[in-house]
C-alpha cells in the first residue's frame, strides 16, 4: 500500500530536480564570440582612425586604431547591427552575427560629408568686364554662381593692382556684388571671385582684369621713395593754383620691391622708358603708359657711370630707339632690344653722365665730368659721324646737370652750383637754372625767387616750351623734395607752382 505523504515527497524531489537541470540549461545559452573588423574610406580604402564602433543590442564601445581596425570581445552570440562614426563622415551601418567561440569580421566604407554635397556652381564674372578700360571708381564687381543643393554659398572676392602686386582680400560675402572703394586711379587690377559652401572644396572663377580711368589724362611721371627703392609714379593736371590739390590722379607705375627711376615718356612710341637695378648693374627698360608689359632692353652693356642717380639717357626724336651711357661711350638701342651699337666715344677719363635730344635735328648734346663728378662740360656731338662738333660749356667749377633741349633747338637747358663746391659725397649747395643761348653764346639763369639753402634740380623743359619743370628741396640732402613746375613770363615773376610732393626726377611730356 502507498502512502500518499511519500508520494509527496517524492514529487517535490523530481520537481526540484527538474527546476535545477532547466536552470543550468538557461545559463549554459549564454554563450559569446568576438566582433572585429576595419573601418575605410569609400572609394580610395585609406584607413580611418578614432572612429566609433557600437552595436544594436548594446555591447561594448571601442574605437579604431591608426590603421582603422577594432576588436570588440566577448560579446554574446545573435545578431546585431554595428554601427560606425566619426566627425566629417557619414555614420554607416553594417550588419553582424555573432557566434559560439568564432569571430566573426565586417567592413565599413566611409563616405565623406562632403562626398555626398554637390558643389556650388563655378562664378562667372561680369564687370568689370574682362579687358575693360575706363572703370569708374568706386568699383561694383558683378557675377553670378548658385548652390547645387540646399547649402548657403559664401564668396571671397581677391583683388590683385598688376601695377604694385598689392592684394586686397574680400571674404564672406553673401551676395554676388561687391563694391570696393579707393582704387589707384588708373590701374590695372586682376580680379578673381572663389566660392564656397564651407563642405565641398571651393570652385574659383576665371581671372579677369581692368583698368580704372584717369590715367590717359597723366601728362607728369615722378619718383618716390618707397621701402628704400626708387618708384615711378604717373600724375595729373593740378585742379588749381590751390597748393591743397596737388598730388592729381597719381598711380604708381612700378612695384616697390624693385629699384625703378628716370621715367621719361615717348608719346610716339606710346611707352615710358626707365632705368631699373638688376643684379647691381643699371638696365634700360620700357613700358606701356599704364605700366603694365615692363621690358628689359639693355643686355650685355649696362648703363654705367658716375653715380648711377645722375645718369640721364634719352629717346630718339621717332621714338624707335634711346641713347644711354656706358662710362666714355654713348649707344644706342632699339626699344625692342635689338640694335644695340657705340656711336660716340669721349676720352677714358670723361665718363658720359647725361644725354639730350635736340628736337630740331639729330645732334645730341651730352655732360661729361671726370669720376668724382666735377670738371663737367656739355658737348654738343653727331651720333650719325660719331664726332663732337661744339663744346658749348667748359671749366666749370662744382656740379652742373640737369640738360635738355628747347623745342627749337636753339636753347640748352642745364643746373649748375653756383656755390663751386666740390666734395666727395657731391653735395649741392646752391644749384640754379640756367639757359645756355645757342644763337649768341651766352648763360641766363632763370630766376625761380629760390632762397638761401636750396636747390633746383633735374630741370626740364614743358613740352609747349612754356615752363619749366624742376625738382626743389633743401641742399641738406634728407629734406623732402618737391616737383615745381616756372612759368617763363619777361614782364612778371609769376609764383611757382608745386605739383607733387615728396618727388624727385619729372618728366613732362
Amino acid at each position: 500500500m502507498v502512502h500518499f505523504k511519500n508520494i509527496y515527497y517524492f514529487t517535490v524531489i523530481i520537481s526540484s530536480l527538474l527546476f535545477l537541470s532547466c536552470e543550468e540549461e538557461t545559463l549554459g545559452d549564454q554563450t559569446f564570440g568576438s566582433l572585429e573588423g576595419k573601418v575605410v574610406t569609400n572609394g580610395d580604402n585609406l584607413p580611418l582612425e578614432n572612429v566609433k564602433i557600437t552595436t544594436n543590442p548594446a555591447s561594448n564601445t571601442v574605437f579604431t586604431d591608426s590603421e582603422g581596425n577594432f576588436t570588440i570581445q566577448d560579446i554574446l552570440i545573435g545578431d546585431y547591427s554595428v554601427q560606425a562614426d566619426k566627425d566629417e563622415y557619414e555614420t554607416s551601418f553594417e550588419a553582424a552575427s555573432i557566434f559560439n567561440d568564432k569571430a566573426t569580421t565586417i567592413i565599413f566604407e566611409m563616405d565623406s560629408t562632403s562626398a555626398s554635397n554637390l558643389q556650388p556652381l563655378t562664378p562667372q564674372l561680369y564687370f568689370p568686364a574682362d579687358k575693360q578700360i575706363k572703370v569708374k571708381s568706386p568699383v561694383e564687381f558683378l557675377w553670378s554662381s548658385a548652390s547645387s543643393d540646399d547649402d548657403d554659398i559664401e564668396y571671397t572676392l581677391e583683388l590683385r593692382n598688376g601695377n604694385t602686386g598689392e592684394t586686397q582680400l574680400f571674404s564672406t560675402v553673401a551676395d554676388t556684388t561687391y563694391t570696393v572703394e579707393n582704387l589707384a586711379i588708373g590701374a590695372t587690377y586682376f580680379w578673381q571671385v572663389t566660392a564656397s559652401d564651407n563642405i565641398t572644396d571651393p570652385v574659383q572663377s576665371k581671372i579677369s582684369n581692368f583698368q580704372l580711368e584717369g590715367i590717359e589724362t597723366n601728362r607728369f611721371l615722378f619718383v618716390r621713395k618707397i621701402n628704400g627703392n626708387n618708384v615711378i609714379f604717373s600724375g595729373g593736371e593740378p585742379v588749381d593754383s590751390n597748393s591743397q590739390e596737388v598730388n592729381q590722379n597719381e598711380v604708381q607705375l612700378t612695384t616697390d620691391n624693385l629699384n625703378s627711376y628716370r621715367p621719361k615718356t615717348n608719346r610716339l612710341a606710346e611707352k615710358i622708358a626707365f632705368i631699373r637695378t638688376v643684379g647691381g648693374e643699371s638696365h634700360l627698360f620700357t613700358m606701356n603708359l599704364d605700366g603694365t608689359d615692363q621690358k628689359q632692353l639693355t643686355q650685355e652693356i649696362p648703363i654705367a657711370g658716375f653715380r648711377q642717380d645722375e645718369i640721364e639717357y634719352a629717346w630718339h626724336n621717332n621714338g624707335g630707339s634711346i641713347y644711354y651711357s656706358n662710362f666714355n661711350k654713348l649707344y644706342t638701342i632699339n626699344i625692342d632690344g635689338s640694335g644695340n651699337r657705340m656711336v660716340y666715344e669721349s676720352l677714358n677719363e670723361e665718363f658720359i653722365t647725361e644725354v639730350a635730344t635736340n628736337p630740331a635735328n639729330e645732334q645730341v648734346v651730352i655732360k661729361l665730368n671726370n669720376s668724382e663728378g666735377y670738371n663737367a662740360q656739355l658737348r654738343i656731338v653727331n651720333p650719325d659721324s660719331g664726332l663732337g662738333t661744339q663744346t658749348i660749356i667748359t671749366g666749370i667749377t662744382g656740379a652742373l646737370g640737369g640738360i635738355d633741349f628747347s623745342l627749337d633747338g636753339n636753347k640748352i637747358l642745364y643746373t649748375r652750383d653756383v656755390s663751386n663746391t666740390e666734395n666727395a659725397q657731391y653735395r649741392q649747395l646752391d644749384t640754379r637754372i640756367f639757359e645756355y643761348d645757342l644763337t649768341t653764346s651766352t648763360s641766363t639763369e632763370i630766376n625761380t625767387q629760390k632762397p638761401t639753402g636750396f636747390n633746383n634740380l633735374d630741370a626740364k623743359y614743358a613740352p609747349n616750351g612754356g615752363f619749366v619743370i624742376f625738382t626743389y628741396t633743401s641742399n641738406d640732402g634728407i629734406s623732402e623734395n618737391s616737383i615745381v613746375r616756372k612759368q617763363f613770363d619777361t614782364v612778371d615773376i609769376i609764383e611757382n607752382e608745386v605739383l607733387f610732393t615728396n618727388g624727385y626726377m619729372p618728366n613732362w611730356e
